[in-house]
């Protein structure tokens, strides 16, 4: 295994070891040796300095899952820029609150990508900024220059002197997402803690068939490059599609979490011969397994699932081993990881006793500096400095962690998170609604689905499902936060001091 203090130089690192290795392939069979992705990068640094970036910049972008994608990032690696990743379902909305809030000098976009005009809303979003950011588009093209004009590197800091050069924006309990700012240290410190526990060698071949800009998507590419190993990209999952660009690549490593889990097995359920014959595990995460799914995927492949928990303030804070028992697989979320400390609170503001439910908290060399609004950090970290995660759980009997439920209220989406509060504000503004309570209902595909519960305003027609969606595409929701259920109720049930009995209307519309 390779280190660097940034990614740059675990790059440059890389490319000395073994610069002929194929480091990516595409659902096109495009490829990409670890030589060429330096050079690449190198001139596409060139390209993007000549137009005026320079180190400390923040650069917003949204693409796929691209080889070009892994270019940019390593070329705003070399130029020392602030990374701002940004999820390719945004919409107007969050791309607009989240580049105002960043102060992005730059955002890059595909012109059209899945039928969306992402070149038109970032245009418009320039013109309503009121101040210089440019937009970039493009195509499975970066712009182009002459790598002898690049500045000379300055001495990479240690990894506790480190600026923030990335910011990742997620959803929460509140209405407008959160900018986690991380360092090229904390993410290579959870990179290296995956690579371990899935015993990452220079022949696997990873599936990175979710958003690239994904914090899971940089810290594939920073594994990557720390273990030699190879990426098989897909840029849009399609159950059976990209299924067929895994098994001709011989993926070893095939994440990345429930929903691809249940498809693979879909798809192999469709074949007599095995469609994965190299597959040694199934890394996953970000979203509740069926511990049925466990002992599913061992029948069928003869493989585990390892899954592993964290959040984008702090990923992979545990993760499972390849040395566990299925047991273990199907019931926790693995070990903390080296340097992790966690402790539980329970809702009463005690330190639960061994095994007993609390609030996951957690000290970590991969937690992120604090939120780009200082003011968040205040509510985030206690008083020891523990991230509140938001989550509940314990530690089992081996030291497993075992997640049993939420405080925050938010939905986990196919693995990303959905704030209950932006629908709910947004959903009021609709004459027809008079209260509403939006909650997550398990569903086998995506984990949770969102469930809209609404209590018609006085003298109005019951509002549809088709008005819900239509009502908040209008207002710039991203799909992905979309209701699929509607549910309409008398009253909305509250408590003595006004608050909504949401584990009531969850009870009463899990089924």
């Amino acid at each position: 295994m390779l280190q660097g203090r940034t990614l740059w130089e675990l790059m440059e690192r890389r490319v000395d070891a073994t610069p002929d290795a194929l480091m990516a392939v595409d659902e096109d069979m495009r490829t990409l040796t670890f030589a060429e992705f330096w050079s690449e990068a190198e001139r596409a640094a060139a390209g993007l300095r000549a137009s005026g970036l320079g180190e400390g910049d923040v650069v917003s972008w949204q693409l796929p899952t691209w080889i070009e994608s892994l270019v940019l990032v390593a070329a705003l690696s070399r130029l020392g820029v602030v990374q701002n990743p940004l999820l390719p379902i945004y919409r107007e909305r969050e791309v607009g609150f989240v580049t105002d809030q960043a102060d992005s000098r730059l955002l890059v976009v595909p012109s059209r990508w899945r039928g969306f005009d992402h070149e038109s809303m970032a245009t418009g979003i320039a013109e309503r900024h009121g101040r210089e950011m440019r937009v970039l588009v493009t195509d499975k093209a970066l712009p182009q220059g002459d790598p002898t004009q690049l500045p000379a590197l300055p001495e990479p800091l240690d990894p506790g002197d480190q600026p923030a050069r990335w910011i990742f924006y997620t959803s929460g309990t509140t209405a407008d997402p959160k900018g986690a700012q991380h360092t090229d240290a904390t993410i290579a410190t959870a990179a290296k803690g995956m690579g371990e526990r899935l015993a990452l060698i220079e022949s696997d071949r990873a599936a990175l068939v979710f958003p690239f800009s994904h914090i899971g998507g940089i810290t594939w590419l920073f594994r990557s490059l720390m273990f030699g190993s190879s990426l098989i990209l897909v840029e849009s999952f399609d159950p059976d599609g990209t299924s067929e660009v895994l098994s001709r690549e011989g993926v070893t490593l095939a994440g990345s979490g429930t929903v691809f889990h249940q498809a693979y097995l879909a798809y192999q359920r469709k074949h007599l011969q095995p469609v994965f014959p190299h597959v040694r595990a199934f890394p996953g995460g970000g979203a509740p397994k069926p511990a049925s799914l466990v002992g599913e995927v061992r029948a069928v492949f003869d493989a585990p699932i390892l899954a592993g928990y964290g959040l984008t303030e702090a990923p992979l804070l545990t993760m499972a081993d390849v040395a566990d028992t299925d047991e273990e697989l199907a019931t926790s979320e693995g070990k903390p990881m080296p340097g992790v400390e966690l402790r539980f609170v329970t809702l009463d503001g005690r330190e639960a006793l061994p095994g007993e439910e609390g609030e996951i908290r957690a000290r970590a060399p991969q937690l992120m500096l604090g939120y780009l609004d200082p003011a968040l950090d205040v509510e985030a970290f206690d008083e020891d400095g523990f991230f509140r995660t938001g989550d509940l759980g314990h530690l089992d009997d081996r030291g497993n962690l075992v997640v049993t439920g939420r405080v925050k209220d938010v939905i986990i989406r196919k693995g990303e998170n959905v704030s209950a509060k932006e629908v709910e504000d947004l959903l009021h503004t609709h004459d027809k609604v008079g209260d509403v309570a939006v909650i997550g209902l398990p569903d086998p595909d995506s984990g949770e689905r969102v469930c809209a519960v609404v209590q018609t305003a006085p003298g109005a027609e019951d509002i549809t499902l088709d008005e819900v969606v239509d009502h908040l595409r209008a207002q710039g929701l991203m799909a992905q936060k979309l209701p699929e259920q509607l549910e309409i109720v008398q009253v909305i049930p509250r408590n003595p001091a006004g608050k909504v009995l949401k584990h009531v209307l969850r009870d009463e519309y899990k089924g």
